[in-house]
């Protein structure tokens, strides 16, 4: 999967919104005078963003010499050192912001993603993210989710069917729904929202490729469990889903995936500061 066709794009529009017509405070240094920056992490983390921070520091001074010292995916340690920069001293200071935003938050949404994978090793069960993402950072969040060592649900509505309460009552009925998912679309996976053992049954007949259990207890979903085998359908258990405790619980019920909207909408920037030298 391609996460960065829209990076340059991205990186322009967040730099358009910060810098406009000029940074008229990096007007008060010398144009000729050079600097050399350090960014450091002020808590732990698992980093993520670099082809982003690159492409904002190509965008506002291609002159820039970046130095990295991690890779994307390293767990590291509170005062770590991440990068080094040098370069024009207006450059940096009017690159620091908008290169900091995109580190801070995807590797928010790593360091979040990687706990939550942690509280179900060993199980079987794979996390996954959702839709809820923030606008505009779809692709970048998905990265960081991937770099955070969980998996992607779907990218948007174009690319796999989820058939949910409305789509089936719209559709007149569940097999109603798939089967008109398979004449209109039969390259892409199919999915059901179920909200009950009823529904689960009637699902399984019409033969989606995923069956989602919407806020079932742990008993049901253990039955569904049972129910799926054999079938090659993968069941994803979803909602309600809020200590590391539920989720093990959950993980442990046999369930092929675990979808999470928190890994994206609920992601706490990472702490990172820059200092020139």
């Amino acid at each position: 999967m391609d996460y960065f066709h829209e990076l340059t794009n991205t990186v322009s529009r967040a730099l358009d919104e910060d810098i406009r017509e000029g940074d008229v405070t990096a007007s008060l240094v010398a144009p000729e005078k050079q600097a050399h920056a350090k960014i450091i992490t002020r808590q732990p983390a698992v980093i993520c963003g670099r082809p982003w921070v690159d492409e904002v520091l190509r965008q506002v001074d291609p002159g820039i010499i970046p130095e990295w010292h991690i890779k994307d995916g390293d767990q590291v340690r509170a005062d770590t050192l991440l990068l080094e920069l040098k370069g024009k001293a207006r450059s940096l200071l009017t690159a620091e912001r908008t290169a900091l935003n995109f580190l801070q938050l995807l590797s928010g949404t790593a360091t979040r993603t990687n706990t939550y994978v942690q509280m179900v090793e060993g199980t079987g069960a794979t996390l996954l993210d959702t839709r809820k993402t923030i606008p505009g950072l779809r692709l970048a969040q998905k990265y960081a989710v991937r770099t955070g060592g969980a998996e992607n649900h779907r990218i948007g509505l174009f690319d796999a069917f989820l058939i949910k309460e409305n789509h089936i009552e719209a559709s007149g009925s569940i097999t109603a729904a798939i089967e008109t998912a398979r004449q209109l679309h039969g390259d892409l996976r199919v999915e059901v929202e179920v909200e009950n053992l009823e529904q689960l049954a009637e699902a399984i007949k019409a033969s989606p490729d995923w069956i989602m259990l919407d806020n079932f207890t742990l008993e049901d979903m253990r039955s569904a469990v049972g129910v799926a085998s054999g079938t090659g359908i993968k069941l994803e258990a979803s909602g309600g889903i809020e200590t590391s405790d539920e989720l093990r619980k959950i993980a442990s019920t046999g369930v092929d995936y675990i979808s999470i909207g928190a890994l994206t909408k609920h992601t706490e920037a990472i702490d990172l500061s820059m200092r020139l030298q």
